[in-house]
């Protein structure tokens, strides 16, 4: 079993393949993705929706996770706080955006 900062490692480094299938299958049926950009999405198929627009809206995106804070940490459970941050590009144009990721 990994870890759970092997877990996010590895969550970090799919998402930077930008393999939508190998992201979701990381990603609970129940789980709710709340974006920078204040959106919200609920459950698997919304994640894949919102995953999917993002790949194909950010070109060459880097995704990157630093300063990991674990609030609960066992064989059943984990939970953390992290500051994230990405870059890529939008119709030729430089983009970035960072933000905190937090438990609700």
């Amino acid at each position: 079993m990994q870890s759970a900062d092997q877990f996010m490692r590895n969550y970090e480094k799919t998402t930077n393949r930008h393999d939508v299938d190998a992201v979701l299958s990381l990603i609970d049926d129940d789980a709710v993705y709340l974006f920078s950009n204040e959106s919200v999405h609920i459950g698997k198929s919304a994640i894949d929706a919102a995953i999917r627009r993002n790949f194909d809206t950010i070109r060459d995106e880097t995704y990157s996770i630093e300063n990991i804070v674990w609030l609960a940490e066992s064989n059943e459970v984990a939970a953390c706080v992290y500051d994230f941050s990405w870059t890529g590009r939008i119709d030729g144009k430089a983009v970035s955006g960072s933000g905190e990721a937090r438990p609700f």
